[in-house]
């Protein structure tokens, strides 16, 4: 005897119709192939005109046909499309693409903005809106830290300006880990230290992550953001281990914190060393830079200061 299927199973055949016609748009999509994802995508707005994935798939799908490779004629044109991507296409492919998926298919697309951005100088902070308008950044965001780097390098003494140098401290640790990254860290610490509280938790490194949790509880400053700049000299400290790595990053004569740094890299080396005259001048000299990291110091010696 054949089962006539109930009212309830053909209510259940006809939900997943919208599901099926929403996974074909979906498919091709996700290859990036434009031509098939929009055939996919009428008949599904044809026969669901409502459906809530429609606009998001929309955007993806005009993101695949309507991409350029034409050089941006200007930082303007660069921002307008940056918020393009960063406002309506981030936000449409995490509505209907895999959590997994979205980072990779969103890297084409920021590679193309970096191509197209290759010819743009790099401009200041005068520049306003347009200060990160930069194929740097871009670069980042395509997951392509080796061009990053030579983006980066492009731009005149970029050790010297906040955006560059934390975009190559970013593009170091991509390119090489946390030991690679160290001076640059050091480096930006003291030249901008918001720029290095912010690009801590984007390079969500669980020992670094710890560190920064250790500096906030113990260290004896102001609790302020700019207490960052002394992070370098603490954390030789902490882990004297680092002095080496440390010792690569450029000193900044005009900053108390990268003067108290390199001292205490050199109050260790006499340490090794033995040479205790040398050291009580030494000494004295970090004290005069930040007394109560000077006090941390010596407590990690065990020595009574006097």
């Amino acid at each position: 005897m054949t089962m006539q299927p109930t009212t309830q199973q053909l209510d259940i055949f006809a939900d997943s119709r919208d599901v099926m016609l929403r996974n074909d748009v979906l498919a091709p999509l996700e290859r990036r192939d434009a031509v098939a994802a929009r055939a996919s995508l009428e008949q599904l707005a044809g026969e669901y005109p409502a459906d809530g994935a429609l606009p998001a798939l929309t955007v993806l799908v005009r993101e695949l046909e309507h991409a350029s490779t034409a050089p941006f004629a200007d930082h303007a044109s660069l921002a307008v499309a940056c918020r393009h991507l960063e406002g309506e296409v981030v936000p449409a492919a995490r509505r209907v693409l895999p959590a997994q998926t979205v980072q990779s298919w969103l890297a084409p697309s920021w590679r193309t903005l970096a191509r197209r951005a290759a010819s743009l100088p790099f401009r200041g902070a005068d520049a306003g809106d347009h200060a990160g308008s930069h194929a740097a950044p871009l670069w980042l965001l395509a997951g392509d830290g080796a061009a990053a780097i030579d983006a980066v390098e492009g731009i005149e003494s970029w050790w010297r300006i906040p955006a560059p140098l934390a975009w190559m401290t970013e593009a170091r640790y991509r390119t090489g880990g946390l030991d690679a990254a160290w001076p640059l860290l050091a480096e930006l610490a003291w030249l901008a230290p918001v720029r290095f509280a912010v690009l801590l938790p984007v390079l969500g490194d669980a020992s670094l992550d710890a560190l920064r949790r250790q500096f906030d509880a113990g260290f004896p400053g102001a609790g302020e953001v700019d207490d960052y700049a002394w992070f370098p000299a603490w954390l030789l400290v902490v882990k004297p281990a680092l002095a080496g790595r440390l010792g690569e990053a450029r000193v900044q004569r005009d900053r108390a914190a990268s003067r108290a740094m390199a001292l205490l890299g050199e109050i260790l080396r006499r340490e090794h060393e033995g040479d205790q005259h040398e050291l009580i001048s030494l000494r004295q000299e970090f004290s005069r830079l930040h007394a109560p990291l000077f006090d941390v110091y010596m407590a990690t010696r065990k020595v009574q200061h006097r």
